[in-house]
């Protein structure tokens, strides 16, 4: 059973074999067992104390033994940059891809959608669907270009890491870090959902200002996993994700071979049922940056590089209120995934596995239907059950993909068709 450690951010020391981990330095002449001292920083070195990021690992051989990297031929529509023609500033919405029938892994199960920003800008968030039904067996994957945020939908992952072992269903999210390599196992044959890659600053609880020091996410809820390895001399490849595109090399053994570590900088995974939603209580519908669980925030104050934003359960009680999120026009781009049930704002056409993207200041809001029916609703106490919808939300405008534009649904704007005038009082 995968043993974890609570806490975010939390400086954590864990070793698979006593005696592993050294005490009271990080580099020793000689560490024990003959294992290799090596550094993963997330950050800069200079960066403050608070914000700083790295992890020391003590390993079976330095990740710097590996022969040159070749292009990968794998996994097309993963990663295959955006499209650079002009953008029309239309609302997109795409249905939920389809199912792989040839045996096909994580990595290359995996569907870019849309991006913006440069990798090499250290800015900027990408948004995957993914959908698989084969382990990574003698392969694992590591991420130069950002940390990836997990985002299951349909059956289980699991997450092999150099830092150790992370088991997550839908509803629960995973982040593996920026450099970390790891390899996916799908313990109910076949996984969907999505991937959010951040670029920019690494993910952070928001603050939380006038709520106080409780609510949304609560750091003793995230659980990092304790150290576990694999000793495999055998072949392995490792793909990495480098500067927007995928590479790949062949070790002579598993790449999964730290025996201790420790640091602030490792896999965490979080369940999203223990997210403490506020609202209002007396009037209006609320901001939905109070459904903030992570922020990457970017240079200018209170302008994310990229929010990732949950819709869950919850009560509304708001009097006198339209309680579905209103019509609004956005600086922030938004796209939206959903993981169950069905999304209060939108009655048709979103399905889970799917996505939509609002770019800044694309006009959007509810349906008619869902118009309608919250302009008529008598307004007692209800409950939002058997749901759980996210967004990530970033400042800089997202570009679909090539498959993106071409898979997107034709009548989404019809969404918006149909509302009756307003009727004025003759003067």
């Amino acid at each position: 059973m995968t043993q974890y450690q609570t806490g975010f951010g939390n400086h954590f020391s864990t070793e698979a074999v006593p005696g592993a981990l050294p005490v009271g330095r990080n580099s020793p002449q000689r560490p024990a067992f003959g294992l290799y001292a090596e550094q993963l920083s997330g950050t800069a070195f200079t960066a403050p104390r608070h914000e700083n990021r790295r992890s020391w690992l003590y390993r079976l051989r330095p990740s710097a033994e590996h022969p040159p990297y070749t292009r990968y031929e794998g996994a097309k529509l993963f990663a295959p940059g955006t499209d650079t023609a002009p953008l029309a500033p239309n609302r997109l919405r795409w249905s939920p891809i389809a199912d792989p029938t040839a045996p096909t892994d994580l990595i290359d199960g995996i569907t870019t959608m849309l991006a913006n920003r440069d990798p090499a800008d250290l800015e900027g968030v990408a948004v995957h669907l993914y959908a698989a039904n084969a382990d990574m067996t003698a392969r694992a994957f590591v991420d130069a270009d950002g940390e990836l945020l997990f985002i299951p939908q349909q059956g289980r992952l699991t997450l092999l890491t150099e830092l150790g072992r992370v088991d997550i269903a839908p509803g629960q999210i995973a982040l593996i870090p920026r450099g970390v390599r790891f390899r996916a196992l799908l313990p109910d044959g076949a996984a969907r959902g999505y991937i959010a890659e951040n670029h920019g600053a690494l993910f952070r609880l928001p603050d939380l200002g006038p709520i106080g020091s409780n609510s949304l996410a609560s750091p003793r809820d995230f659980e990092t996993p304790a150290a576990a390895f694999e000793d495999i001399d055998a072949p392995f490849e490792l793909v990495q994700k480098s500067l927007g595109s995928l590479w790949t090399t062949t070790l002579d053994h598993s790449p999964l071979d730290v025996v201790a570590w420790h640091g602030n900088l490792a896999p965490w995974r979080y369940d999203l049922a223990r997210f403490n939603t506020i609202g209002t209580v007396s009037f209006d519908h609320p901001d939905p940056s109070i459904f903030t669980v992570l922020t990457s925030p970017s240079d200018v104050p209170g302008r994310a590089n990229a929010d990732f934003v949950i819709f869950p359960p919850r009560w509304m009680v708001a009097e006198d209120t339209f309680r579905p999120p209103w019509f609004h026009r956005n600086v922030m781009s938004e796209a939206m995934g959903l993981i169950t049930g069905a999304y209060d704002a939108k009655a048709d056409g979103f399905a889970p596995g799917g996505l939509s993207l609002h770019n800044l200041m694309a006009g959007h809001g509810p349906d008619v239907a869902s118009w309608q029916a919250a302009s008529d609703a008598a307004l007692a106490p209800h409950k939002i059950e058997d749901t759980m919808a996210f967004m990530v939300e970033s400042c800089w405008p997202y570009r679909p993909t090539a498959f993106g534009l071409t898979h997107a649904q034709q009548d989404y704007d019809a969404a918006w068709s149909g509302f009756p005038k307003a009727v004025l009082p003759n003067p």
